[in-house]
């Protein structure tokens, strides 16, 4: 998977197209990303110590990886990702406008 935690994504397909968020999460094994302000779903909480009150809650819901692509907020438009060595090590680029992608680690 070519998108990871701490990139912009935007949702390409589905009830949710056209928004854009950064990723919270990556799920390997089932291939969902958690986005930031995107796919909110409510659940019936009951009281606990994070939610006193208990009640109804919004919060986001997991959204299938390909339903977004990467967003390169350089050339304000989704793109695709791409790979190559630059000095030895492989970086990932922006097929759109050709930048290295920072990772979320560095």
């Amino acid at each position: 998977m070519k998108i990871r935690k701490g990139d912009t994504v935007k949702v390409i397909t589905g009830k949710e197209k056209g928004k854009t968020g950064k990723v919270l999460s990556v799920d390997l094994k089932n291939g969902m990303l958690l986005v930031e302000r995107v796919n909110f779903v409510k659940k019936h909480q009951k009281p606990n110590q994070k939610y006193r009150q208990g009640g109804v809650i919004e919060k986001e819901a997991p959204i299938q990886v390909s339903n977004v692509m990467y967003y390169d907020e350089k050339a304000s438009k989704a793109t695709r990702i791409g790979a190559k060595i630059v000095d030895g090590k492989k970086v990932r680029i922006s097929k759109k406008s050709g930048e290295t992608l920072m990772s979320a680690k560095a």
